[in-house]
């Protein structure tokens, strides 16, 4: 049987043997504040190989750097005035951009594409490990292939524990759902390209215009991650409701199907009825929501019944979770 990772607090002992581990080509698992990430040193071809090896992720899904502010970004690709405003506003924080690559970002990192995806995170652990290092962090969700996304170290361990040997732990992920990606490489044009975290309407506030977003006809999969048709997936299939559920339907649901309800329901039901927020509030349903459809896909349930958020703000990238977790082929 292999070994399972341990999981790290961060401590500076810690915190150093990780970097030296980065600096050898190894991965370690981090926190973010959106879900835990797999890292790797981005500048090292080899060890951005074992993330694609870990996750059993497609060579041509490009994968997001980190870095610890705008500065060390100037390093690795080429900036524009709308990139230095957005950055100002929003980073450290769950905006990525992508722009131009320099050539010092191996090809593997961006599945041979001339742009890169790039953000800041802002969780205090992640940065106290990346100011350390002078190197980039490539660095996808750590979880397999188009499963749900950790939120938890715990999670990391349960998924990855047996083909990476280090976890540093930094408590639940605040946020709960990936970065905004938004497409800078044409500063005139900026378009989303993935909704997250960070409300489309926060960074139009910013940018004083309307931006583009994403095209779900046509999706640029090799430009931007987490873009794929089937993402976030339980292994149990799940359902979307884009009506709320009425409780009639609670009432003689099949205790073999677990509904996910966007608020706590008036009434006391059976305990196959799950919701994501006491009075509906969207920051609260997007940092609960795959903590929740990871423990409804290990409850032995047969189905999974979902509502729809409102389409509006964070509303947005909480739906487009459900819908690619929800996909069939």
């Amino acid at each position: 049987m292999n070994p399972v990772a341990t999981i790290l607090q961060p401590n500076e002992t810690n915190l150093r043997d990780m970097r030296k581990s980065l600096r050898l080509g190894q991965l370690v698992a981090i926190p973010t504040e959106t879900v835990y990430g797999l890292a790797a040193n981005a500048l090292d071809e080899d060890a951005c190989a074992k993330i694609f090896g870990a996750k059993e992720r497609p060579s041509e899904d490009p994968l997001i750097c980190h870095v610890p502010d705008f500065e060390a970004l100037q390093r690795y690709c080429e900036t524009n005035e709308t990139a230095a405003q957005l950055a100002a506003a929003f980073w450290p924080g769950p905006l990525t951009f992508v722009l131009p690559k320099k050539p010092i970002i191996p090809d593997i990192v961006t599945a041979g594409l001339d742009s890169v995806a790039v953000r800041s995170p802002s969780h205090p652990v992640f940065r106290q490990l990346i100011e350390g290092c002078d190197f980039p962090l490539a660095a996808p969700s750590a979880n397999p292939f188009s499963y749900i996304s950790p939120t938890l170290a715990l999670h990391v361990q349960a998924n990855l524990g047996d083909r990476i040997e280090t976890i540093l732990d930094g408590g639940p992920c605040e946020l709960g759902v990936e970065s905004t990606i938004v497409d800078l490489r044409n500063p005139a044009s900026p378009q989303i390209l993935r909704y997250g975290a960070l409300p489309a309407e926060s960074i139009e506030n910013a940018l004083k215009c309307r931006i583009a977003r994403p095209d779900t006809e046509h999706t640029p999969v090799a430009i931007a991650p987490g873009t794929l048709p089937k993402h976030y997936s339980p292994r149990t299939p799940l359902d979307l409701r884009t009506s709320p559920i009425l409780e009639d339907e609670l009432q003689i649901s099949d205790r073999n199907t677990a509904y996910l309800l966007l608020r706590k329901p008036p009434h006391s039901l059976s305990n196959h009825i799950h919701w994501l927020s006491e009075q509906g509030e969207l920051d609260a349903i997007a940092a609960r929501l795959f903590a929740k459809l990871r423990e409804l896909d290990t409850g032995g349930y047969q189905k999974i019944v979902a509502e729809e958020a409102p389409e509006l703000g964070l509303g947005l990238a909480i739906n487009e979770r459900l819908r690619r977790a929800a996909f069939r082929t």
